[in-house]
């Protein structure tokens, strides 16, 4: 077959797709974010229907990369082209160059057309699937509420940035533990902090992982904790225990998590469970009081009289900024 036909261009388009898409279906942390649904190498071919201002291709390589990196992707600009009704936009992500296609009004993703600035959670690949209503929590004297994350997924780290206040207004009326999802997407370095943070939980206690989650946190980089040995120091870890657990118990400790995240049918981080029953609490404070609060047989006056803690969503990834949404997405499936 002439490769210069029509019919032979449009074979080696897709045979180059096929050959892309088998590079993200080996990739399980692109497969399961908001970037599979514009991942698509070869022409595509859009009808219309977009209006307003034409952005510089500059400008829409910026506002791709910035949408990638507010969801965790870390990604890169590489380059930017024209394709008519659309800009192809070039990043690259774990060290794979991605093609993401962008209205030339700079507002959506194609193809899909994902709302650059609507709501994450909403856009999903996951959102066309029939969304059940939450389950009764049950009541207890004591509940038991389990936050489940990745340790860098920026919406885990939003998730611990709105509860740890809750859990240390509510002290040991609760038990609670921040857990860890039976996968991860963000490389070597998270799972040694997953190990690091199990160690400290388990050995030296929630109440010094608090403290040290309050201040890896407070950190001056969205994507970086602060600097984990003065974290240590301040929490007051153990670093010698903290050292040889990481080494000889920490993987143990993960499988026990793992098998706790699958038997309650976990899939994203993060994912807060009560009392054994996945709970819709938003990601403030005050709604994870509330949801917390909802779950005791009887409220203790922690849930009813007045506090401090911050009504405002934290911004999604390390540092103590706020969001100004209330957007809930996470990490993974």
């Amino acid at each position: 077959m002439d490769n210069n036909s029509e019919e032979g261009k449009q074979e080696n388009n897709l045979s180059a797709s096929n050959k892309h898409i088998d590079k993200v279906r080996k990739n399980p942390w692109i497969a399961s974010t908001i970037l599979l649904v514009v991942v698509v190498l070869g022409l595509v071919v859009f009808n219309g229907g977009i209006t307003g201002n034409v952005i510089s291709e500059k400008t829409a390589g910026q506002k791709v990369v910035d949408f990638a990196n507010a969801r965790g992707a870390q990604a890169e600009l590489v380059k930017v082209a024209d394709k008519g009704s659309l800009y192809e936009v070039i990043v690259s992500i774990q060290g794979q160059d991605v093609p993401v296609y962008i209205t030339k009004d700079g507002q959506n993703l194609a193809p899909g057309l994902v709302p650059l600035n609507g709501n994450i959670a909403s856009n999903s690949i996951t959102s066309t699937q029939t969304q059940t209503p939450p389950a009764e929590i049950p009541k207890s004297d004591k509940p038991k509420v389990e936050l489940f994350v990745m340790s860098y997924c920026p919406y885990g780290t939003q998730a611990e940035k709105g509860i740890i206040p809750v859990a240390d207004l509510l002290k040991d009326k609760i038990d609670f533990k921040v857990r860890f999802i039976h996968y991860t997407m963000h490389g070597e370095k998270e799972d040694l902090e997953n190990n690091r943070q199990l160690c400290i939980r388990e050995e030296q206690g929630q109440a010094k992982l608090n403290k040290y989650l309050s201040c890896i946190l407070n950190s001056n980089s969205a994507t970086e904790p602060a600097n984990v040995t003065i974290c240590e120091s301040t929490a007051g870890i153990d670093s010698a225990k903290l050292k040889s657990c990481v080494a000889s118990k920490a993987k143990d400790y993960y499988t026990a998590d793992s098998a706790l995240s699958q038997n309650y049918g976990v899939q994203g981080s993060p994912t807060l469970i009560i009392n054994g029953v996945e709970s819709s609490a938003g990601r403030s404070a005050p709604s994870y009081l509330q949801g917390i609060c909802d779950a005791f047989n009887t409220m203790p006056e922690e849930c009813t009289k007045p506090n401090n803690l911050d009504t405002q969503t934290p911004a999604a990834g390390f540092g103590l900024s706020h969001s100004g949404s209330h957007q809930e997405a996470s990490c993974g499936a």
